[in-house]
């Protein structure tokens, strides 16, 4: 990590992201090259890394962890408005996971109700195969 005398934590180097995040360097290379995050680079063309870029990788792992897609997480974290602080993303990701929750209750009582059908079905074959075996 590069100390400034103003800031306790200024930025990171990919290596020391990775340990943080227990993550590899390949894994941040790869949401950088899905546009997730945006490090800055040094002259020599090394990514720099800010606890902003740190705060994002967060909440894409998060994201991940409970299964949503790249799509999705980037929506979440509002890709297209670059200057939201962590508080913001926070906040907009509790707000698409409480409508991706409504969206797996809706799946869950679909789910339930097909269970029904087939468990019914199931019975109403049982039955038959009961009755054709009973007729021999």
């Amino acid at each position: 990590m590069t100390q400034n005398p103003k800031q306790e934590k200024a930025t990171f180097t990919i290596s020391q992201l990775a340990e943080q995040l227990d993550i590899s360097a390949p894994t941040i290379r790869f949401y950088e090259q899905k546009g997730l995050i945006s490090p800055a680079r040094t002259p020599g063309n090394q990514r720099v890394y800010s606890p902003k870029d740190r705060a994002r990788l967060r909440l894409i792992l998060r994201g991940k962890r409970f299964g949503f897609s790249l799509d999705e997480i980037a929506e979440m974290i509002g890709m297209a408005d670059m200057d939201m602080d962590e508080r913001d993303q926070i906040e907009k990701t509790m707000a698409y996971g409480a409508q991706k929750l409504e969206e797996i209750r809706i799946r869950k009582e679909e789910l339930l109700l097909l269970e029904k059908e087939m468990m019914a079905m199931r019975k109403r074959l049982q039955n038959k195969l009961d009755q054709l075996q009973g007729g021999k």
